[in-house]
């Protein structure tokens, strides 16, 4: 097999990352009682490597290794969130300032193990006071483990190298930080106390088992998630409010003050002087006079004033901690509620939007961002949102965006649609005046009942369930796979709509994509017509990309 680019891997690694943070987020979350129990250490570590990633796809093609490193760490440090994120964006630093020198390759693993070492070592300088049985403990071992890999190999020569040495260095410091995350209850009493293992820690085994997954292919083996007793993860609203925390210092302080920071280089030593005056889990990241801080106290106002005199500080985000820590929160939520939906073209948008919905603003042919839901949402007095996904991808980045949410005294829903004509199955049930809990259940209900197809042009050869298909064939997609290979769109369609009829129905959605023929809506129409007389058939514009025909039974 022909080995990546440098920079392929780089990029590859960053999706995968993101793609595991998304599925372990909920259990990251749940493992969270420490330094303060919020359960939201998951979620902060996927919106961070989410801002890594957007950055680094913002970089064209043609980018060099040092480019895409670079825009990572920036992203990460420019979207951190929470004291994990900001530990992580510090660590992906450390990773670009070795990769970024100009002329480097990975092929031979030691500027793989050099990145990890120094990724550590920069999150341990960036937080004021490291303590051991967390994130940073984890990434000192795989840093060690990779070093020590490359030690072993020394008098290994070609063509040993290109094999043991990047992929060995990957393996060697995922199965290192497994083996480091196992012991973290051993190092702090809370998580001994709790059954867990660090959060943060668990968070950084997915990225380096994703490093190690691009480069062999190989699954991640399973990671040490808890520990004792316990055979779940704690959910943070079961543990006890009296659960021990080091000294009870972490618990003390009523505010998590974060911050991005224009300022000087030299006039940081002076701010975390000051902000460790104010409270505790300090951690001051970035250089080049853009950095990201973040602080837990009682007096957030002053915390803010430390970073004024210092610089610029902007985008301040202040969280009230006493709201944490197992105690459910009085506030109320706000009346009102918004649905978000995603849209994959401007016709499904303008759909979306008369029905009611709020359309997240996505460029077409982006996965859709946290950014944008929340943007969406904006700063409506909306105390109830409803997010239609509407792809099987964005599911989520709409569960981390309904985290955030939730963290805002909301009451949120993400429906299970996974195409855009679940998602207009669901919106034609909505009722704004329904209590929410009726209206989810309505909406995706109707989502559930939506079978749904497509129609699309392979742009490359690959093996289906249908078959092997080459560039030019027609695809048809049944339920998220592909069932039917042809030659002519219309035909493909048609046995697409048959399939999914098979199985009852009463209603055909049909909606055209971006220059499709416009004979193709009435061709399957037709067909319904002659086939199923009983079925009544709907034709929308949607204007989608790469998908010529979008079809739903309902």
């Amino acid at each position: 097999m022909q080995p990546l680019p440098d920079v392929e891997i780089v990029r590859r690694w960053c999706r995968a990352g993101l793609d595991g943070l998304a599925e372990a987020r909920e259990e990251i979350d749940a493992l969270n009682v420490y330094p303060v129990p919020d359960g939201d250490t998951g979620t902060n570590l996927f919106l961070t490597m989410e801002a890594a990633v957007a950055a680094a796809e913002e970089c064209p093609p043609e980018a060099e290794l040092a480019d895409v490193a670079d825009a990572m760490a920036r992203g990460a440090l420019l979207g951190a969130r929470g004291n994990s994120g900001i530990i992580l964006a510090q660590m992906l630093r450390g990773v670009a300032d070795v990769l970024g020198v100009r002329g480097i390759t990975l092929a031979d693993g030691r500027a793989l193990a050099e990145a990890l070492h120094h990724a550590a070592e920069a999150a341990y300088e960036a937080v004021h006071d490291p303590a051991e049985g967390t994130i940073l403990t984890v990434a000192r071992a795989a840093g060690d483990a990779a070093r020590r890999h490359l030690d072993q190999l020394e008098g290994y020569g070609p063509p040993e190298w290109p094999q043991l040495g990047l992929p060995g260095v990957a393996l060697a410091a995922a199965r290192a930080a497994r083996h480091a995350l196992a012991k973290t209850p051993d190092q702090l009493d809370v998580l001994r106390q709790a059954g867990v293992v660090d959060a943060g820690g668990r968070g950084l085994t997915v990225l380096l088992d994703a490093f190690d997954t691009v480069l062999t292919g190989r699954r991640p083996l399973p990671s040490p998630r808890r520990v004792g007793e316990h055979h779940v993860p704690v959910p943070v609203s079961d543990l006890p409010r009296s659960l021990p925390q080091p000294g009870d210092e972490h618990a003390a302080f009523a505010y998590e003050v974060m911050y991005l920071l224009r300022a000087p280089d030299e006039t940081i030593p002076g701010l975390r002087a000051e902000l460790a005056r104010l409270g505790d889990s300090l951690v001051v990241v970035g250089g080049a006079d853009e950095w990201n801080v973040h602080v837990h106290t009682d007096d957030a106002g002053a915390a803010v004033e430390a970073g004024v005199r210092a610089g610029q500080p902007h985008r301040i985000n202040i969280t009230y901690l006493a709201a944490h820590g197992g105690a459910a929160s009085t506030q109320e939520p706000p009346p009102g509620r918004v649905v978000v939906a995603f849209a994959a073209g401007p016709g499904l948008a303008e759909l979306f939007a008369s029905a009611g919905a709020v359309v997240a603003d996505t460029p077409a042919g982006h996965r859709p961002s946290t950014a944008e839901i929340l943007a969406a949402v904006g700063d409506a007095p909306a105390g109830e949102v409803v997010i239609l996904p509407n792809e099987r991808d964005t599911v989520p980045v709409a569960e981390a965006a309904a985290a955030e949410l939730r963290g805002q005294h909301r009451r949120v829903a993400v429906i299970p649609a996974i195409a855009q004509v679940q998602g207009l199955a669901a919106m034609a049930v909505h009722e704004p005046g329904r209590a929410f809990d009726a209206d989810i259940v309505a909406m995706t209900t109707a989502a559930g009942h939506a079978r749904h197809g497509a129609v699309t042009v392979a742009t490359r050869e690959a093996v289906t369930m249908a078959g092997i298909c080459r560039p030019g064939d027609v695809l048809g997609v049944v339920e998220g796979d592909f069932a039917v290979i042809g030659s002519d769109v219309l035909d493909v369609a048609k046995d697409v709509v048959h399939r999914m009829l098979s199985a009852g129905g009463e209603l055909v959605t049909v909606v055209t994509g971006a220059d499709a023929d416009p004979d193709l809506a009435a061709g399957v129409e037709e067909s319904v017509r002659i086939s199923h007389p009983e079925v009544d058939t709907v034709v929308y514009d949607g204007g989608q990309s790469r998908y010529p025909l979008l079809l739903g039974v309902e």
